[in-house]
């Protein structure tokens, strides 16, 4: 997941980035690294805070108040820490890092939920983005019959969420080795985190 994020991050800065004036050549990797550290901090802090419902939303398409992307929470609170880490790292303005996060951060976790909400694209999935976050723990989990984040994020991307997939999920939940659901919290606990319980 870490490498394909870079790469929607190299995909979408060309213009925020590379071509800008306000940051010399030398510095245009180190700038990318800093914003992509901004957006993978931001989402391991939701996933290991334990706001599931709130990464699962955002990953699946579900956009923030007003529907746009940048009135998420999520998204605002990655756009300060990367507005102010360019600031710090490279000397510009509030303005200056402003634009170059609303530019680049868009672009990249647009293409990041339409991979991600997009079952036929194998690329990026819930499982595995979940697994980066919380540290390996959710690939782990659907190997050995836990929880399938997949489920709940298809079934949230196309808006039919319902009693079957809750079901569904649940029994992924407590399929396979039910002692693994039972040390995460087992299936209220999971379903509860998830639905911000």
């Amino acid at each position: 997941m870490l490498e394909q994020l870079m790469s929607l991050i190299q995909d979408n800065s060309q213009e925020a980035i590379v071509n800008n004036p306000a940051i010399p050549n030398q510095n245009n990797n180190a700038a990318m690294q800093t914003v992509f550290q901004s957006v993978v901090g931001g989402l391991q802090n939701e996933a290991q805070g334990g706001n599931l419902s709130g990464l699962m939303g955002l990953l699946s398409g579900q956009a923030g108040q007003g529907g746009s992307l940048m009135n998420n929470p999520i998204v605002a609170g990655i756009a300060q820490n990367a507005i102010g880490s360019l600031m710090e790292k490279f000397g510009l303005s509030n303005s200056a890092a402003g634009n170059i996060i609303a530019q680049v951060l868009p672009g990249v976790l647009g293409s990041m939920i339409s991979k991600t909400s997009n079952p036929n694209d194998n690329s990026m999935d819930f499982g595995g983005i979940m697994g980066s976050l919380l540290g390996g723990q959710a690939p782990q989990q659907q190997q050995q019959g836990g929880f399938d984040f997949n489920q709940i994020g298809y079934a949230l991307a196309d808006g039919k969420l319902d009693m079957n997939d809750v079901m569904r999920i649940g029994g992924s939940l407590l399929g396979g080795n039910s002692g693994n659901a039972g040390s995460a919290g087992g299936l209220g606990g999971l379903l509860g985190g998830l639905f911000g319980k």
